[in-house]
């Protein structure tokens, strides 16, 4: 199963923006994701096409399991 940790950010036009990381570590804690969010936006890291991101929205981690059908090439 494949994890992404979804960093969830507002930005100066208030549109939502979405940083993702694969596969976090598993004792991640949310004092440590608060604290590299508060980072980004206080390096003003990322830049949008919405403009600079102003604030954060939510953080969560998000599993995804894929089930092949077929495969048609090798």
């Amino acid at each position: 199963m494949e994890k992404v940790l979804q960093l969830v950010f507002r930005n100066a036009e208030g549109r939502l923006y979405t940083l993702s990381v694969p596969e976090p570590k598993e004792e991640l804690t949310e004092a440590e994701v608060t604290a590299v969010m508060d980072l980004i936006l206080a390096k003003d890291l990322f830049l949008t096409t919405g403009g600079a991101l102003t604030s954060k929205v939510a953080a969560r981690i998000a599993s995804r399991d894929t089930v092949n059908l077929a495969l048609y090439e090798e």
